[in-house]
C-alpha cells in the first residue's frame, strides 16, 4: 500500500518535470549566477533558542491555512526578534505555494529563506539558488545516503546550507559528515493515516508524533538541532533544552486570535 510520502513524491516528480519544461536546466544556471548572495542560514541558528517561521497556504496533514495568517506572515515575521529564518514551501499541489512565492518572500523578510520541499533532482536546488534560497530542506526518508551526501555537497557549492531532516535512529546514521543542521520531524509521512489530502480539514493533526524528539540525543555532537513539526507556545519549553531552534508553521498560521498573537506568545516563552 501506498504511504503518503509516497503520494507526494509522485506529485513532485510531475512538478519537477513541468518547471524543467518551464525553465530549462541551462535558464536556471544563469539565474543562479544573478541571484543575490546568500545569508548565513546556519548562523542564524546559534545562539539563543529562536524559530524557523514558515509559511504555506495549506497542509496535508490538516488543511487549509487561515489566509489571514498567512496574508500577514511575511510582515510578522520580519519584525520578531524570535524569528531566527522563514521557512517557504514550494510544494504548489499539497502546500499551495511555488517556487515564485519563495523570491518574492526573500526580497521582504531580513531574515535567511529556508526552501522546504521534497527534493529528488538537482534540479530543485539549482532552482532554489535561483530564486534567492539561503538553504534547502533534505530529507533522509526521500533520499539514500550517497544522494543526501551529494545534494550537500551542490548546495554548499552554490554558496546555501541544508537542514538534513531525520525520524528515526537509521535515518540518523545515513548523515554525512559533513552535516551541520539536523531537524527531527515528528510527523509520520511515511504512513496511510493522519492525513486529510488536498480537499480535507482537520482541527486536530493527526499525523504527529512527537515522542520522536527523544531521538535529540543521538544526533551527531556539534550539529545544530532543530524540533519540527507539532510544536505549539504551550508545548515550546519541551523542546527548548534539547534544541536550538524550533520549525513552527501551522500553529501561527492556524491560530484564530491571529500569527501577531500567536507569536507573541512563542516570544513571550523563549524570551523574544
Amino acid at each position: 500500500m501506498m504511504t503518503f510520502l509516497d503520494t507526494i513524491l509522485a506529485d513532485v516528480r510531475e512538478e519537477v518535470a513541468a518547471s524543467k519544461r518551464r525553465r530549462t536546466p541551462a535558464d536556471i544556471r544563469s539565474m543562479c549566477a544573478d541571484a543575490p548572495p546568500a545569508r548565513d542560514f546556519a548562523g542564524a541558528l546559534k545562539g539563543r533558542f529562536g524559530l524557523i517561521a514558515e509559511v504555506k497556504e495549506r497542509s496535508p496533514s490538516v488543511g487549509p491555512m487561515r489566509p489571514e495568517n498567512v496574508a500577514d506572515a511575511v510582515s510578522v515575521y520580519s519584525e520578531s526578534p524570535a524569528v531566527r529564518a522563514v521557512s517557504v514551501l514550494t510544494n504548489e499541489r499539497h502546500f499551495g505555494m511555488d517556487i515564485m512565492r519563495l523570491g518574492t518572500i526573500r526580497k521582504t523578510v531580513p531574515q535567511p529563506v529556508l526552501r522546504k520541499d521534497f527534493f529528488l533532482d538537482e534540479y530543485q536546488i539549482r532552482e532554489a539558488r535561483a530564486f534567492g534560497a539561503d538553504a534547502i530542506l533534505l530529507m533522509a526518508n526521500v533520499l539514500d545516503a550517497s544522494r543526501l551526501t551529494g545534494f550537500h555537497e551542490l548546495a554548499l557549492e552554490l554558496g546555501m546550507e541544508a537542514l538534513f531532516e531525520v525520524h528515526t535512529r537509521d535515518e540518523i546514521a545515513m548523515l554525512p559528515g559533513s552535516a551541520r543542521l539536523v531537524g527531527i520531524n515528528s510527523r509520520k509521512f511515511k504512513s496511510t493515516t493522519g492525513f486529510v489530502g488536498e480537499g480535507g480539514s482537520s482541527q486536530a493533526d493527526f499525523s504527529l508524533d512527537t515522542s520522536a524528539f527523544a531521538l535529540a540525543s543521538s544526533l551527531p555532537a556539534g550539529v545544530i538541532r532543530v524540533a519540527e513539526s507539532g510544536i505549539t507556545p504551550e508545548s515550546i519549553d519541551e523542546v527548548r533544552e534539547a534544541f536550538q531552534a524550533a520549525l513552527v508553521g501551522t500553529s501561527l498560521l492556524r491560530d484564530p486570535r491571529g500569527i501577531r498573537t500567536c507569536l507573541a506568545d512563542f516570544e513571550t516563552r523563549i524570551g523574544g
